[in-house]
């Protein structure tokens, strides 16, 4: 069965950093692009980054760009997301998903979420 588990999420002062995990099963990154979004009460669904674990290749979107850093541990079948000097604005919950293109409407499979929260 496939699932995507996300995990390393919690509470975090401005400043700080996190690291989320991304861990899948039931099928391999090889042909899937392992995207990660989220969403903040009020805020619309937003792209965060992408990554094609077959090249490592990975985009991020303007508002993470620069502190944060996408990587995959293929061995491990597990997208990692390493957030920087996190923000009051990053606080939302973080969706891991995958899927053949970085759209989320084209996404094939969810997380289930993980709670980022800063506190200024």
């Amino acid at each position: 069965e496939v699932q995507l588990v996300e995990s390393g999420g919690g509470l975090v002062q401005a400043g700080g950093s996190l690291r989320l995990s991304c861990a899948a099963s039931g099928f391999t990154f090889d042909g899937y692009v392992i995207a990660w979004f989220r969403q903040a009460p009020g805020k619309e669904r937003e792209g965060v980054s992408c990554i094609s674990p077959a090249d490592g290749r990975a985009s991020y979107a303007d508002s993470v760009k620069g502190r944060s850093t996408c990587s995959s541990d293929n061995a491990k079948n597990t997208v990692y997301l390493r957030m920087n000097n996190l923000e009051p604005e990053d606080t939302a919950v973080y969706y891991c998903a995958a899927g053949y293109y970085c759209t989320a409407a084209t996404m094939l499979y969810w997380g289930q979420g993980t709670q980022v929260s800063v506190s200024s």
